[in-house]
């Protein structure tokens, strides 16, 4: 039960639970456009945490908290795949948003598909405040995420297979399911995304990757400019690890030694240039953030340009 945390946001409440130390899962419809969000936990002591990345299609969402705790209680991911009808299984979340570590029990209803995800069916009480709570099996291992129900009906409850959220947490995309099971007419379910919020932060995270790819392209020319500056200019250490080297310029340790003397005015217009391309650089991240990009896409989309730096962060 300490694992599992209230989620607050202004729009509104519910669960996510720790699956590492420093890693929670909730669903996506909870923490809504948000970058960030409140936990409360068990003790009733607060703590920020950024939405690290996310899947619409599973209605899942990764959050990260600054500190990692060793001693954090987590729950394990079991897997869906071992779970039978009629074998007992408990949900804990906040029910109704405030009565925060409630627990309910019941059984597997069913395996179902739709579409690409697999959902665990169950007669456990889940209502909106538990979206995002750990369903458990009898051994504590999460076989899936409260997520939805049909409106006005009892007993009639769904959780997403936790199958879909392990390549989440471990950075890579959700995985979809193949199963035998038949698809099912799940239309009538609740709740549901707003599409419009997702497709502006679809569409804010093409242009931040067209930007990126414009600014990648300017990148390239600095690493030429780089080696002859190295060549001609600057001899001396390097201190640190970067995508591209040449963003040492942007540190104020990273280049302990002397500049040629000779150098004074190419030194000047290359920190210039560099300054102009880290403004240009922060412009898109703030951009992106606001059209409501989470940071873990938009930290992917800077690596595989090699654009990754602690620059952008200032």
């Amino acid at each position: 039960m300490p694992a599992v945390v209230l989620v607050e946001t202004p729009e509104g409440r519910g669960s996510a639970f720790f699956v590492t130390p420093d890693t929670l899962l909730t669903n996506v419809h909870v923490v809504g456009n948000r970058s960030s969000v409140t936990i409360r936990r068990m003790d009733g002591s607060s703590a920020p945490a950024r939405v690290e990345a996310t899947s619409l299609l599973f209605d899942i969402a990764v959050l990260k908290v600054s500190s990692a705790e060793q001693s954090r209680v987590t729950i394990p991911m079991g897997s869906s795949g071992s779970a039978r009808v009629g074998q007992e299984v408990f949900a804990i979340g906040s029910a109704l948003g405030t009565l925060q570590n409630t627990v309910t029990r019941g059984i597997v209803s069913g395996i179902r598909q739709s579409g690409k995800a697999r959902l665990v069916q169950t007669d456990a009480a889940v209502n909106p405040g538990n979206s995002g709570g750990p369903l458990l099996d009898r051994t504590g291992a999460a076989i899936g995420l409260a997520t939805m129900g049909y409106g006005g009906l009892q007993g009639l409850n769904f959780a997403v297979a936790i199958e879909h959220a392990r390549p989440l947490v471990e950075g890579r995309p959700a995985l979809e399911t193949a199963s035998a099971a038949p698809a099912s007419d799940l239309g009538g379910l609740t709740p549901t995304v707003p599409s419009d919020t997702e497709r502006m932060r679809t569409d804010g995270l093409r242009a931040y990757e067209q930007t990126l790819d414009q600014l990648a392209r300017s990148a390239q020319a600095y690493d030429n400019r780089w080696l002859t500056f190295r060549e001609v200019c600057y001899g001396g250490r390097v201190l640190g690890t970067f995508d591209r080297e040449w963003f040492a310029l942007l540190s104020d340790r990273a280049l302990p030694d002397a500049v040629d003397q000779r150098c004074g005015l190419i030194h000047a217009d290359f920190k210039r240039d560099t300054n102009a391309f880290r403004d240009a650089m922060l412009e898109a991240d703030e951009d992106a953030r606001r059209a409501g990009v989470y940071p873990g896409p938009r930290r992917d989309a800077r690596r595989q340009r090699r654009l990754e730096s602690d620059a952008w962060d200032r």
